[in-house]
């Protein structure tokens, strides 16, 4: 394989020049030399690997402890293994600080070591005539180094400078980024360098302390390779560690990782000019069955000039600088990653091109000859593994640690030769799958913020306006954070358009257009858009009706045939009408049990006179009973046709699709006319009207409605802000009359907006025997918000009250659309949520205090009281 994660990545060389890591999966074949080494363990667990290679007058003295970053224990991520590294060659208890390097110098050898997950590794390479000699100063180090003082300050410092080295370095804070987007619970997540805060607070007793319980005998191996002769090697180890007993080795707790439920994607900045790119997934460890086939597979995605990914990416497309993939298998769970270097603009086009790729390999898998060349090439790569004795004593090393198996190199290319073209594919579907994937990258400075403006504009501006040819509007928003997509369409009606004989008529027929058309059954309806997962609605309200619906991506053909068929079509079967009006009814009833909808009635009823807002949303029990499915097909025929209609498809979908699917089902809809155009306009009472209702409840509810405004009235934005202000746990009656007072259960405000003048409201809930005190003070309160508008505290909290309220909102977009196909119903406009910042900024505190003494200052407001009769009738004595 070709190594994945570079070494400097996982420690810094505490010399001059870089040591390699040895490479954790083995690359071979069946013409890999024969393995010649010898292995020794002795009385006291140390483990001594030699091997005999006369072809040079050199050697490789390696000493290999078990311990590495993940075996921290209680100090995890303060990176002491990666210390030691540092501080072995510091001084013994029989050589000096300086000796160490000195002595090898001396005899014309070179030392060096690294820090791994799992273990850390000193070698020494050194002419034959100094094996002895570097043999020594090895076992002095591993188990007599004494960790001066006055150099552990001095390396402190080096190693401060290795952290900041580090920080600096993008590649390596790209590296390290991906590991822990893919391992959220397992140590390999951490640096192995650790982390500075947690290292800052180490002291040499700490690390002294890890020394002595984790480099003793039976954790160590010593590998020698080259012009050596192994029973001389075996006498020395065994004399210089004839005294050093076995010590008890505390197992480490190593937590495993848990499985991944879904993409992970995790994107940041850093002080760079391109873009580093990782796509990565957890694949299983180094003696897993399947690794061979991973190892292949990485090859033949990233390596060299004529691999898949660099002659897609880089080559033809020209999107990336650079593009490599390959596996990281240690023991335990591992990594497969596709790596590239590009521009910041042309991460997602990387993104999306690599995992093309990977989709091209799992549906048609690879070819023989890929194949081959894959095998030649780990062949070769593992060959010049061994081609010095440093190489040799490492995969020895490697080989022992991660499987006790001195031969595994051979036995893992073998493996690699019996790998088919069949078992490439499998392994790409099996592990490599899209819903498993952690996608992260480092960008340059402001190249994310950037694009997140960018998002959040097109979040917003590229809402498209589609009108066709029999005037139905489409709105169409290309959201692609999930393949969801919301369906709304909206068409002027409701209260507004009825009668007091067929109140509810809007309701019903909006219920009852589920229930059947030409060519479905209500159970056909509802089956088939539920069996994709999907959902179907029907709502009415004040100014207009809707139906909606949810589907996931690849179902938006369907959800939008669905909804034309209910639109188009209705047949308003009599059997289905009936069950339709007995839930309403039922609705009816609740409602007549709820005070607070009550009172609301009542107020209506008072404050509207015969204007239809004074009639009820679910219509009166009467008119609803009357309702025949003939009123609902020839009030369906008025109201839902296009000229009268707005449809917003929201989601991951393109709008040229949408527009080409909408002209198809939606095209043939009967163009009619734009209804309540010239709305009937209330006539408000001219004094004030107190109403009481009597329900046998155990609460009181006292509400006032004031004279309100049209949805395209100037005073919308102060209203609105007024409303706000006077509804949330903050406001001036939350805080008097509930919190200090203690007079009511809740209290808020509610303002009611339409194509023709609405209402302000206020409301509270009390103990009935506080209802005339209560009703004093609410009086009071609301008086002074009329004749001083809000205070500059109040304005202010509401208006980031308001839109932060939208902006959450927005963030849903079944809510969103709805939201902006009313706008357009209605005639504020589809594009008016892109203007609502600078009409609510624009409010002034003069200006909520004219608005509040025009329209609560006036004196034909409605006064409701509903509550128990007994209670009633003790507020209200008979002369």
């Amino acid at each position: 394989m070709k190594s994945l994660i570079p070494c400097a990545l996982l420690s810094m060389s505490i010399a001059l020049a870089p040591a390699k890591e040895p490479r954790v999966i083995k690359e071979t074949s069946p013409v890999l030399p024969d393995n010649k080494a010898q292995s020794f363990t002795l009385p006291n667990g140390l483990t001594l690997i030699v091997e005999e290679d006369h072809s040079a007058p050199v050697a490789s003295v390696q000493a290999w402890c078990g311990t590495g970053s993940i075996d921290e224990g209680k100090w995890m991520g303060a990176g002491l293994s990666h210390i030691l590294e540092h501080m072995l060659f510091k001084g013994t208890e029989k050589r000096k600080a300086g000796d160490i390097a000195r002595q090898i110098q001396d005899q014309g050898g070179y030392i060096n070591a690294y820090t791994s997950y799992d273990r850390t590794v000193y070698w020494i390479d050194i002419p034959a005539t100094g094996v002895e000699q570097a043999v020594d100063i090895l076992a002095d180090a591993m188990l007599h180094s004494t960790l001066p003082e006055d150099e552990y300050v001095k390396e402190q410092e080096v190693i401060r400078r290795e952290f900041a080295m580090g920080f600096d370095d993008p590649g390596r804070q790209s590296t390290l980024l991906m590991f822990r987007t893919v391992f959220t619970e397992s140590p390999v997540r951490h640096p192995v360098i650790g982390y500075l805060d947690v290292y800052n607070q180490l002291k040499r007793e700490d690390v002294f302390a890890y020394y002595k319980k984790r480099y003793v005998p039976n954790n160590l191996t010593f590998v020698v390779v080259g012009d050596v002769d192994a029973q001389k090697v075996r006498e020395q180890v065994e004399n210089l560690f004839k005294d050093e007993p076995r010590q008890a080795l505390e197992p480490v707790f190593v937590a495993s990782e848990p499985e991944q439920v879904g993409r992970r994607d995790v994107h940041e900045e850093f002080p760079t000019e391109l873009t580093r790119l990782n796509l990565a997934w957890r694949t299983p460890g180094l003696t897993h069955a399947d690794t061979p086939a991973l190892d292949l597979l990485g090859d033949i995605l990233g390596t060299g000039r004529s691999s898949l990914l660099n002659q897609d990416l880089r080559e033809k497309q020209q999107i990336v600088h650079s593009v490599s993939a390959g596996i990281y298998a240690p023991q335990t769970d591992g990594i497969f990653a596709i790596q590239a270097l590009c521009d910041p603009d042309k991460r997602e086009q990387a993104e999306k091109a690599a995992l093309a790729i990977l989709d091209r390999v799992k549906k048609d898998g690879v070819t023989q000859a890929e194949l081959e060349k894959a095998r030649r090439s780990l062949l070769s790569s593992q060959l010049s593994n061994l081609d010095t004795s440093n190489g040799k004593a490492s995969d020895l090393g490697s080989n022992w640690q991660l499987t006790k198996n001195l031969n595994f190199s051979k036995d893992y290319l073998n493996a690699i030769a019996r790998v088919t073209p069949a078992d490439i594919q499998r392994v790409a579907r099996q592990y490599l799958r899209e819903d498993r994937v952690n996608v992260t990258s480092l960008n340059p400075i402001g190249s994310l913020s950037l694009k997140s403006d960018k998002d959040k504009n097109a979040a917003n501006s590229e809402v498209k306006k589609f009108v066709l040819p029999n005037g139905l509007r489409l709105l169409v928003r290309e959201d692609s954070r999930l393949p969801l997509v919301s369906i709304y369409s909206t068409f002027r009606g409701g209260l507004l358009a009825e009668t007091p004989k067929d109140n509810g008529v809007t309701k019903l027929m909006a219920r009852a257009m589920l229930k059947g058309t030409k060519t479905r059954t209500a159970a056909q309806i509802a089956g088939q858009i539920e069996d994709v997962g999907g959902s179907i609605a029907a709502d009415a309200g004040n100014n207009s009706f809707s139906i909606s619906a949810d589907v996931m991506k690849p179902d938006l053909a369907l959800g939008l045939d669905i909804l034309a068929d209910v639109i188009k079509n209705p047949t308003f079967p009599a059997g289905e009408v009936d069950l339709e009006k007995r839930g309403l009814l039922a609705a009816i009833k609740a409602e007549d049990e709820q005070p607070t909808a009550v009172a609301r009635n009542a107020m209506r009823r008072s404050l509207f006179g015969t204007h239809p807002y004074a009639l009820r949303a679910n219509g009166s029990a009467e008119s609803v009973a009357s309702l025949t499915p003939e009123q609902l097909q020839a009030f369906h025929d008025e109201y839902a046709v296009a000229s009268n209609g707005v449809i917003a498809v929201f989601g991951d979908v393109k709008a040229e699709d949408v527009l080409k699917l909408v002209e198809k089902d939606f095209g043939s809809l009967s163009a009619g006319n734009l209804a309540l155009t010239n709305p009937p306009q209330p006539v408000f009472p001219d004094k004030a009207i107190d109403t009481q209702e009597n329900r046998p409840k155990q609460q009181a509810v006292l509400m006032f409605g004031f004279p309100g405004t049209d949805i395209l009235s100037d005073d919308r934005s102060a209203l609105e802000l007024i409303n706000e202000a006077s509804n949330d746990l903050g406001s001036r009656f939350f805080n008097r009359i509930r919190e200090q007072m203690g007079l009511a259960y809740y209290v808020g405000a509610g303002n009611f907006m339409g194509l023709a003048p609405g209402c302000f409201l206020f409301y509270l809930g009390t103990d009935p025997k506080k209802v005339d005190r209560v009703t004093v003070e609410f009086q009071d309160e609301i008086g002074k918000l009329a004749k001083d508008g809000l205070t500059e505290e109040e304005l202010a909290r509401a208006k980031k009250k308001l839109l932060g309220s939208e902006a959450i909102r927005n963030q849903s977009n079944s809510a969103f659309a709805a939201a902006v196909a009313i706008d357009e119903l209605v005639g504020l406009g589809y594009d008016n949520y892109l203007k609502r910042k600078d009409q609510i900024e624009s409010v002034t505190l003069d200006d909520t205090k004219r608005i509040a003494a025009k329209y609560l200052g006036v004196p034909g407001r409605v006064e409701v009281i509903v509550q128990p009769p007994a209670q009633a009738a003790a507020n209200n004595p008979q002369p």
